[in-house]
């Protein structure tokens, strides 16, 4: 994968422990532009059995203003160490991620780091390799103040179901656990998931500026198409730092 020159992207994070909207408005009107196409290139797997989409219960009472702190407590390991709170626990230190485990839908995924094309998309995995997970790291690291974003494929021809067939699966409450490459883990509470049709991309939801360390999950979601070769929707898990 290609990766974005200090000409077209600079680190949207800013200095570590900084949220998000150092990036500014530039940026986000540049997500907004290529949101609709995030994981659109997932293609049918033989098996034509369709992902789940996310339930009626799966969403907060509103989904468009996911807001509040995480329950207390969440999904541990005890042969993780803490990861280290920033002055004030408003967050943690920047920690890159190495592997993403969500317990209720059997994933344990490596994470690569992804940036933005050379025409300004944003990378996803290769589809050879459809069951690693991405982060974009133009953004904050999981558990930093912020929105960190993890994207992956629902489905290729070459490996059938990709890591996060099932994340429309997901309910409020579940777990889901991020290990970074200092050692510690991240430990986040779902609080909703939802569908949104590509035309219709929260960019500022997934990609904007927040002061709570906050956890996008993204991918595929509808029904496959098979005349446009894509799915029509993207399935976006929402969660927060569990304290």
């Amino acid at each position: 994968m290609s990766r974005p020159t200090e000409a077209t992207a600079g680190r949207a994070g800013g200095a570590p422990g900084k949220p998000w909207r150092a990036a500014g408005t530039a940026l986000v009107a540049a997500l907004a532009l290529v949101g609709a196409g995030l994981i659109g290139v997932a293609l049918a797997a033989p098996d034509p059995v369709a992902p789940p989409a996310p339930g009626a219960g799966a969403a907060p009472d509103d989904p468009d203003r996911v807001s509040g702190d995480a329950p207390a407590g969440g999904p541990g390991d005890a042969s993780a160490p803490p990861a280290p709170e920033l002055p004030g626990g408003t967050g943690l230190a920047r920690s890159e991620p190495a592997m993403i485990r969500i317990p209720k839908i059997g994933v344990v995924a490596t994470i690569l780091p992804l940036g933005l094309t050379p025409d300004g998309m944003v990378q996803v995995p290769p589809l050879t390799r459809a069951e690693l997970a991405g982060w974009y790291e133009l953004g904050p690291t999981p558990g930093e103040p912020g929105n960190s974003v993890i994207v992956g494929h629902v489905d290729s021809r070459e490996v059938g179901p990709a890591v996060f067939f099932r994340l429309g699966a997901l309910l409020p409450g579940d777990g889901v656990e991020v290990i970074r490459r200092d050692g510690s883990l991240a430990s986040f509470v779902v609080e909703g998931v939802k569908s949104y049709p590509k035309s219709a991309f929260p960019t500022e939801l997934v990609y904007g500026p927040s002061e709570t360390p906050g956890l996008r999950l993204v991918t595929c979601g509808g029904d496959f198409d098979e005349r446009t070769g894509s799915y029509p929707d993207n399935i976006i898990a929402f969660a927060r730092l569990a304290r």
